[in-house]
């Protein structure tokens, strides 16, 4: 766990690149968080008086230290300027000429109003990388509707696909498609950063909310489009949630020679596979109700830790159902340096995930506290006027 911040480390991958950062939310703030992770000088172009929209998200308990902010956008310098100002603008496009990369999540077509797209910062760099982030694409019959995490679940067929056909469809309680299409466009950064050394130019990347929800059921639609059928990891008929006599458990019945004999075995029931209703998958799924009411009945008559120890001696896929205080707290949690913390001023802590990716020779730091708004304006500005905003070259 890093506990206070530290010097900026030369030595990680990314020493010596510069983004220059105008996303806000999460799909484009998390991406450019893990690029400053990994040692970018990461600057965050914020709209003066106001920022990111994730500095107000939910009010503060205390100052203006929002968690939801803090969350996405250590690692970063903050510089909040007016672009319909002259001068703002020329100190931006100053800082893009000497930049590696630019990231925005805007909606299609945004940047080049602001004279800022593509073409705009190629001329300026043609070294630049310029990703963009989108919901749907920056062109087509969705390109300027607005993109959001749960639009892009309803739209791409994630939000249809639930574990039992009974319950109401509902969106899914984390911002999946934001944080997919954030680590895309970190994938695709890096992947035209690597191409630039060899061949010295820069290029655009372009990744959407869209298209990250559907890349992440490939294997569904393979299905589909393979053998007209549908495939539902979330509804096989042996696995499931399920509630012990205190608190759930999930199983999941799979990877096994035949897995049914060996929870019937774990629950203590008769070998429910020699039964003919029971015998194959296709059985299975055509008696799931049946055989899931069994499972339910049964596990409801012990805790949960007598389940998991029994469903464990079979060597069975299980795990306790927990909410995020639990896991917080959790020694795994604890183990994996997955917490990260500092001093703010005013005495306010800084509590927060760490990356999830573990590099031996490049351990990520809390190099910069979340920045307050505009806190680093004078410092890049004076940068500029110096001629010292300079990426790697």
């Amino acid at each position: 766990m890093s506990t206070t911040p530290s010097d900026r480390n030369d030595s990680l991958p990314l020493s010596g690149i510069r983004v220059i950062d105008f996303t806000q939310v999460m799909m484009g703030p998390v991406c450019t968080q893990m690029l400053g992770d990994y040692g970018a000088d990461v600057i965050k172009i914020e709209r003066a008086g106001a920022g990111d929209l994730s500095r107000s998200t939910f009010p503060p308990e205390q100052g203006v230290d929002n968690p939801i902010f803090c969350s996405l956008n250590r690692n970063k310098r903050s510089v909040a300027l007016d672009l319909r100002s002259a001068e703002s603008m020329a100190a931006v496009k100053a800082l893009i000429a000497g930049a590696d990369v630019v990231v925005n999540n805007f909606r299609a077509g945004v940047m080049d109003r602001m004279g800022l797209g593509y073409e705009d910062c190629r001329a300026l760099n043609p070294r630049i990388v310029y990703a963009v982030g989108t919901g749907f694409g920056e062109s087509g019959p969705y390109a300027h509707k607005g993109g959001q995490d749960v639009l892009a679940q309803a739209m791409s067929g994630v939000m249809a696909r639930k574990a039992d056909p009974s319950h109401p469809m509902a969106t899914y309680a984390t911002a999946l498609a934001d944080y997919s299409a954030g680590m895309h466009m970190v994938q695709g950064i890096l992947l035209a950063l690597l191409q630039r050394e060899r061949s010295g130019e820069g290029q655009k990347i372009s990744v959407s909310l869209y298209n990250s929800m559907l890349a992440m059921q490939m294997q569904e639609a393979a299905m589909i489009l393979m053998r007209d059928r549908e495939v539902n990891w979330a509804a096989m008929p042996l696995s499931g949630v399920f509630e012990c006599a205190d608190h759930p458990l999930v199983l999941v019945g799979a990877f096994k020679a035949n897995p049914l004999r060996d929870i019937c075995a774990a629950l203590e029931l008769p070998d429910l596979s020699l039964e003919a209703r029971f015998a194959n998958l296709e059985q299975q799924f055509a008696h799931k109700a049946e055989l899931q009411g069994m499972f339910r009945e049964r596990f409801r008559t012990r805790p949960r830790d007598h389940w998991l120890a029994r469903l464990e001696e079979q060597d069975l896929l299980c795990a306790p159902v927990r909410d995020m205080r639990e896991v917080l707290v959790d020694p795994q949690t604890v183990h994996n340096a997955m917490l990260m913390e500092g001093p703010a001023a005013g005495g306010t802590q800084y509590r927060f995930i760490a990356s999830p990716i573990t590099m031996s020779a490049a351990p990520v730091t809390l190099q910069r506290v979340p920045p307050r708004l505009g806190e680093h304006t004078d410092e890049v500005l004076a940068e500029v006027a110096r001629g010292t905003a300079k990426g790697s070259r």
